[in-house]
């Protein structure tokens, strides 16, 4: 048997006009490493509950890595978290997080991302949750996806607020003995068809579904 027979995600690719997502080979999750070693944020941010990026350099890399690994070991029908790799150029500069539980009943997901450093403010977050959000709904049957943020995170509550997350409320966390305000964003089918999904591409997902819970 091939790898993607035994483990069919590894052939699902999403295709947006300037990027790809899917998940990476063990070289290319190397290199993704190398992206966080090298930041995702400004030495003065903190946009991360789990304060991994503020680690150090070599830290940052391996708890990339670490991810990816644990996610495919637990993954469960249903109940999933879902790494996709984006690539500019073939090259990888950060990834999206699509993650869920009990899918098949819910049917609601919940996205995280990051990129790195020298690839923020050029469009390309917006387009990747785009891409992962394209999957969630007009593929596997979603029907409301979640975000979290900062107050201060502009970044992140711009992509949601472009993509059409209306507020949701707020959580509290706290983090090195600190409570921590998030707000959470929804988004919900009517307001995502609203979205242009016309140039996004995905191939690869029929031998995925039952994985995902949405057979």
């Amino acid at each position: 048997m091939t790898p993607t027979e035994v483990w069919p995600l590894l052939g699902l690719v999403i295709r947006t006009p300037r990027l790809e997502l899917r998940l990476p080979t063990d070289v290319e999750l190397a290199r993704l490493a190398q992206v966080a070693f090298d930041g995702v944020h400004e030495s003065a941010q903190r946009p991360f509950l789990t304060p991994w990026a503020e680690r150090p350099p070599l830290e940052r890399a391996r708890h990339v890595v670490q991810g990816a690994w644990s996610s495919r070991g637990d993954w469960k029908p249903g109940d999933w978290s879902l790494g996709l790799t984006v690539f500019l150029d073939a090259q990888p500069i950060g990834v999206v997080w699509v993650s869920a539980t009990e899918f098949a009943e819910r049917r609601e997901v919940s996205t995280a991302s990051w990129l790195g450093l020298s690839h923020h403010r050029r469009g390309y977050g917006t387009e990747a949750r785009l891409g992962a959000l394209t999957l969630v709904f007009d593929h596997l049957g979603g029907a409301y996806a979640t975000s979290e943020a900062f107050p201060d995170n502009a970044a992140s509550v711009g992509v949601s607020t472009k993509l059409g997350y209306q507020p949701d409320g707020i959580s509290r966390d706290v983090r090195d003995g600190e409570v921590l305000v998030s707000h959470r964003l929804r988004l919900g089918r009517e307001r995502w068809e609203l979205n242009d999904r016309s140039e996004i591409e995905v191939s690869g997902l029929q031998p995925c579904l039952p994985l995902f819970g949405a057979a």
